[in-house]
């Protein structure tokens, strides 16, 4: 299992939820999952395509509008190959930042622009919080409906303490940049 690519594992979980086509699990990938998951059409197709040629996934076509749209759907066997993925330990956990490895490396253009770069990191970081703070209020209000969404509210809370800390940082990374700068 450990060569598999994880964009199965994503678009399996996603269709264990609902039916979905292959526009939908970009825009899920884009919106719900984008805080620690992405991928691009050119992965999402071709992998619809392979979990439907070994069985793990359906596909029938909607016809009731004037665009064709292609459906996927779980297959037991898809939920089954799921399932078997969940019981492993996690390979990796990355943290894979550009403003971090510009800030590394920052000695070279000096503390102006490093925070440059931190203030458009520490911007971004402020205009997504409310969207993972608005989450968490929703979720909190379905946790009495369905099982599932306590697992959506871990991930929302995992990053509402990550922005949080992001912002942290934020803060103290100015002042030393500009502690050093002036002095």
């Amino acid at each position: 299992m450990a060569n598999e690519k994880k964009i199965d594992y994503v678009i399996l979980g996603l269709l264990s939820h609902e039916d979905l086509t292959g526009y939908e699990i970009k825009k899920r990938m884009d919106t719900t999952l984008k805080y620690f998951w992405g991928a691009s059409y050119g992965s999402i197709y071709p992998a619809l395509s392979d979990l439907v040629n070994r069985g793990f996934a359906t596909k029938k076509e909607d016809t009731k509008n004037k665009r064709n749209k292609l459906i996927y759907t779980i297959t037991d066997e898809g939920r089954k190959y799921l399932k078997e993925w969940l019981t492993f330990p996690v390979e990796k956990n990355e943290l894979r930042y550009e403003t971090l490895l510009k800030l590394f490396f920052g000695n070279e253009q000096g503390s102006e622009q490093a925070l440059l770069h931190i203030k458009l990191f520490e911007e971004k970081v402020k205009k997504e919080l409310p969207y993972l703070l608005g989450a968490e209020q929703t979720l909190k209000n379905c946790l009495d409906d369905d099982t599932t969404h306590k697992y959506y509210l871990l991930t929302v809370q995992f990053g509402i303490k990550t922005y949080h800390a992001y912002l942290e940082w934020c803060e103290e990374a100015k002042k030393i940049l500009m502690e050093t700068e002036n002095g």
